[in-house]
């Protein structure tokens, strides 16, 4: 199996960095018209900013409000625009959802694609994947593409500006990064673009990991405060780049199939991608029988955040024995990443890990709720 590793074309951060999209995009060969697909809060403060600095570029842009899901019938609304307007490249702007969108009416129309993510709430932005739903939000298939993102373009003055819990989400995703990767290594399976995992990108997961641990408490903070400073900056890094080639040229194992079983559960819809990703390393450590060495820090470190871990902290205070059962069944669906485990997986087994994870939560948040 050869080794392959993927990343974006170009990738630029920093405060302020939108100003500099229509020069970026000039720089990599990528012209006008544009169309700009984004969720409510990107268009409220970006609009502006698009309409000075690519006009400014010789870029003509029209935007195409994101409907809310990542589903197959968004992706045709965005591509009715995009033809309508004549689009030589979709530029996504927002979230994950709207990213993974973006990213497939981009594939459908065979025009570059360019990430502009307005949270850091996932590590989406530089992947050549997408995650499909149904209109209802519940997981429905991984599509994947020929190539990684032409740009992505991460302003983390407008980071700053987004509610905390969505960078917590982002550390959520991030977190299971280094134990899926360590996972899919040491069983030489094949990563997200079908190849060996390289040294490189183990050792980012594992950077990935330390930065969460070591800056994740301060970004938090500075998010709070709508500020941007170094930890944020090397937190939305983290959760953005490091987390993305780590996830995409190493493997996923079984925290995100159990976030995948989760998204079967209609009371965890409210909570976000790396909120339930959390939550599954929890319970892919405990599937695995890692021990108490391994899997505390990764307790210590939820809680510090506010990461969920336990199943009334992603909207499972009631799981009644036949919805356990579907997303167990769920989450080890032929083709799932779970099966990246060393051992053979079967559905009761990931439910007795989901129960015992939060069991081993609730105990974890007794015995330190009067420190």
């Amino acid at each position: 199996m050869l080794s392959v590793f993927s990343a974006p074309s170009h990738y630029v951060q920093g405060k302020h960095a939108t100003a500099a999209l229509g020069t970026e995009m000039q720089r990599i060969g990528l012209q006008g018209p544009a169309c700009i697909v984004a969720g409510k809060s990107a268009i409220r403060l970006l609009s502006e900013v698009w309409q000075k600095h690519l006009n400014n570029a010789g870029i003509t842009h029209v935007v195409h409000q994101f409907g809310g899901e990542c589903s197959y019938p968004e992706i045709e609304r965005i591509k009715e625009t995009a033809r309508a307007n004549k689009a030589q490249v979709i530029i996504g702007a927002g979230g994950g959802k709207v990213l993974d969108a973006a990213r497939a009416a981009a594939d459908d129309l065979d025009l570059p694609v360019v990430n502009c993510p307005s949270i850091a709430s996932s590590d989406a932005p530089c992947s050549a994947l997408s995650v499909i739903y149904t209109p209802e939000g519940v997981f429905q298939e991984y599509r994947f593409y020929r190539k990684n993102p032409d740009l992505v373009v991460v302003d983390t003055s407008v980071v700053a500006q987004a509610p905390a819990r969505l960078l917590v989400a982002g550390m959520g995703d991030a977190l299971a990064t280094w134990f899926e990767a360590k996972t899919c290594v040491a069983g030489h399976v094949q990563n997200m673009r079908g190849g060996a995992s390289t040294r490189s990108a183990e050792k980012l997961a594992e950077l990935c990991y330390n930065i969460l641990v070591e800056d994740g408490p301060d970004a938090k903070r500075a998010v709070e405060r709508h500020v941007v400073n170094p930890a944020l900056e090397r937190l939305v890094e983290a959760n953005t780049l490091l987390s993305g080639l780590g996830f995409e040229s190493s493997g996923l194992a079984a925290a995100h199939a159990i976030h995948n079983g989760l998204t079967a559960a209609p009371l965890t819809h409210p909570y976000y991608h790396g909120e339930k990703v959390a939550y599954g390393l929890i319970s892919q450590l405990v599937l695995e029988g890692q021990p108490r060495s391994v899997i505390d820090p990764v307790l210590e470190f939820s809680s510090a955040v506010g990461l969920p871990i336990t199943l009334a902290e992603i909207g499972l205070n009631e799981f009644p024995q036949d919805m356990l059962e579907q997303v167990a069944a769920r989450a080890t669906a032929e083709g799932e990443t779970i099966h990246n485990e060393p051992f053979d997986v079967q559905p009761d087994m990931v439910a007795d890990a989901i129960l015992a994870a939060d069991s081993m939560g609730r105990a974890w948040q007794d015995a330190h709720t009067t420190e």
